[in-house]
């Protein structure tokens, strides 16, 4: 089969005008950035403030490899096959970061006959969101030194700087840094760290803002740092909301792409589901639901950290309800959880899908399961999956969308459709937000990972007290978290049990508007593993870009 990268090139891609005139967008309502990419104005809602929302329906997964299980592919793939069967349908999902494009991943634009095209552009630079996410998250952070640099009137604790400054590449060596060296000329010296872009708490203020006035609000609510009398110093005190604004301005517009069959694509926003809250713009997803009969949409990762935020967290923010989910598996993945290569491994890597298929039903959400077949994948191997389904009364369909586009996709969302009609949401949040902030960790720790108990170093105390000081604890919780486990111990595969929840620290996005437990080892600047995706990457002599997958 070709590469990805050849497939994508080969597309035979729609001019964007027509695309938009496909999602029900005016020629006046998009800005084009080339031919085949553009962005919305938001002077859309004022035309379609008063049409309905279509069907939500959200793609999550098990616990993953390292390679990933497919999920934005499926979900492409389900979009196209929707599209076969006459459906007006609009997909949405997250702007690829280039720490896994250039590290272990690869892309996020999906694989194969299902994917959002240009590639090449979506992967790399796109239409600068995650440049502007970066510039506006450092500018903060330059008026934050130079403030202090130029006689520091809120008498800053150095101690208690909290904001770090962001790149968008995997580097380990940043995660701790000094900054100001050589003496008073360049600075007060002080410690400091970097994250990656979609760590930022400005990407997660960009994928949660309804419109300019909703940013500028989150943005002046962003903690800086702290006095020497615990007091918060903000992005208002340093009277840095414009210029951070004036820099987003055109990151908050969706983008607007396609699929390879012509199926109109929102891309747009791209916070990680370990560290963030994992999923695309909510403007973007409440302009597709106006528009389409079905919306999809991605969470990363597994149930217990993608799904679960965007039901506590986007949904609640944006009272949306998901009428249907789609988990996504692979037999790779099952195996791994059973720690083998045969029926038997797959029989008890069941146990870690079993424990998703629960995290949805505590929602009320009506659940498909997927079997996102790979090269290889055996007849029998699939069996013990659609046995397992059925047994459990979970409609299942095998989809090839990789393979065949949407065409493979047929099945799942024949089905789907099916569910949506005979079986309603009853949707519901995991936990009220008057609750305190260890009921809230807890019940997320104990009903989605299936966690004994939650431990709280000092730290992670003073953070709650803290909290409770500032009124912040009335926040949702969005846990930093690995997504190999349901544990915060990557090594504990399947459904483990008898485990306990380290809670090392609590950041607050304060502008964002949720609370950060840091749990196990997870870390915000990812590293690079030791054969990065970027030495297969390079430019030809026709100026093609040649690796990228």
């Amino acid at each position: 089969m070709k590469t990805d990268l050849e497939i994508s090139r080969e597309a035979k891609l729609l001019d964007i005008y027509e695309v938009a005139d496909k999602a029900g967008i005016r020629n006046d309502e998009i800005i084009p950035c080339g031919e085949y990419k553009a962005k919305v104005s938001l002077k859309i809602f004022d035309r379609i403030r008063d049409k309905k929302y279509g069907k939500l329906i959200l793609v999550t997964t098990i616990n993953p490899t390292p390679e990933g299980e497919g999920k934005t592919t499926l979900t492409i793939g389900l979009a196209q096959a929707l599209a076969k069967l006459g459906k007006k349908v609009i997909l949405g999902i997250r702007e690829p970061s280039l720490g896994p494009t250039m590290g272990t991943k690869g892309g996020g634009t999906g694989g194969g006959y299902s994917q959002v095209v240009p590639m090449e552009d979506i992967n790399l630079h796109f239409t600068g969101d995650m440049h502007a996410v970066t510039s506006a998250h450092n500018l903060l952070a330059s008026l934050l030194d130079n403030h202090i640099h130029f006689g520091d009137k809120f008498h800053i604790d150095q101690r208690y700087i909290v904001w770090p400054r962001v790149l968008d590449i995997g580097d380990r060596v940043l995660r701790h840094v000094v900054v100001g060296l050589g003496g008073p000329k360049h600075g007060v010296p002080h410690e400091n760290s970097f994250a990656i872009t979609p760590a930022s708490e400005i990407m997660a203020i960009l994928c949660l803002s309804e419109n300019m006035d909703d940013l500028k609000d989150r943005l002046s609510r962003i903690i800086v740092a702290y006095t020497y009398d615990n007091k918060p110093v903000t992005a208002r005190d340093l009277k840095a909301v414009g210029a951070m604004a004036a820099l987003l301005k055109d990151a908050l517009k969706p983008n607007l792409v396609q699929t390879i069959e012509g199926v109109p694509a929102f891309v747009h926003g791209g916070p990680f589901a370990n560290i963030a809250h994992g999923t695309s713009s909510l403007i973007s997803t409440k302009l597709g639901l106006k528009l389409a009969e079905y919306f999809i949409t991605e969470a990363g990762f597994g149930s217990e950290l993608g799904a679960e935020k965007f039901f506590n967290i986007v949904c609640r923010l944006g009272k949306l309800k998901p009428d249907a989910v789609v988990m996504v598996v692979s037999i790779r993945s099952i195996k791994r959880h059973g720690r083998g290569g045969d029926l038997e491994a797959i029989r008890k890597g069941l146990e870690n899908l079993e424990k998703h298929i629960e995290n949805i039903q505590f929602f009320g959400i009506p659940l498909i399961v997927a079997i996102n077949r790979f090269n290889g994948d055996r007849e029998e191997e699939i069996e013990v999956v659609e046995k397992y389904c059925e047994k459990k009364d979970i409609p299942v369909a095998v989809c090839e969308v990789y393979q065949e586009g949407g065409e493979g996709g047929i099945e799942l969302a024949g089905k789907l459709i099916s569910l949506i009609h005979n079986k309603q949401s009853n949707f519901r949040h995991l936990y009220d937000l008057e609750l305190s902030v260890k009921e809230k960790i807890e019940l997320i720790a104990r009903k989605m990972y299936g966690a004994d108990r939650v431990v709280y170093s000092v730290e992670a105390e003073q953070d709650i007290t803290l909290s409770e000081k500032q009124g912040l604890d009335k926040l949702p919780i969005c846990v930093a978290k690995t997504q190999y486990s349901l544990s915060d111990d990557p090594t504990l595969l399947g459904r483990p049990k008898g485990f306990k929840i380290t809670v090392r620290s609590i950041r607050f996005s304060a502008g964002a508007g949720f609370l950060v437990p840091m749990t196990g080892k997870i870390t915000t600047m990812p590293g690079l593993p030791a054969k990065p995706m970027s030495e297969r990457i390079d430019v030809d002599k026709n100026g093609y870009i040649i690796g990228l997958s």
